[in-house]
């Protein structure tokens, strides 16, 4: 079964979090996660995007960089790899997450990725 995996470029935790929307809101410019600007505000994830997810076909898990599993190639983050089994392979790059701009082009892109890699 095919799981897609977003990687942040991010720690986990609540004071990472914490750190985290305040440097979106002190210095978005220099902010270096991408995907967590695009797709979480100040208060969570955004309900358009956790709609879109739950609507993929298929399984989609969110990641942070101290969560890595071993498995994963190594990549330049945030991006998305496509897991298939135990193996895992780059899908999305860091360089074509932060061309994104806003949520519909990363829908797209997503979309995009996924049609005719998963089955």
């Amino acid at each position: 079964m095919n799981r897609l995996i977003f990687v942040y470029n991010a720690n986990s935790g609540m004071l990472n979090g914490l750190l985290d929307s305040i440097h979106k809101i002190v210095s978005p410019d220099t902010y270096p996660c991408s995907l967590c600007s695009l797709t979480y505000g100040y208060a969570g994830m955004r309900k358009e995007w956790r709609s879109f997810i739950q609507e993929l076909p298929v399984e989609a898990a969110f990641l942070h960089l101290d969560e890595l599993p071993s498995h994963l190639p190594p990549a330049e983050y945030p991006c998305a790899f496509l897991q298939d089994g135990d193996r895992a392979r780059l899908l999305i790059s860091a360089g074509e997450l932060n061309a994104c701009t806003s949520i519909e082009e990363l829908k797209t892109l997503v979309l995009s990725k996924i049609k005719g890699n998963v089955g």
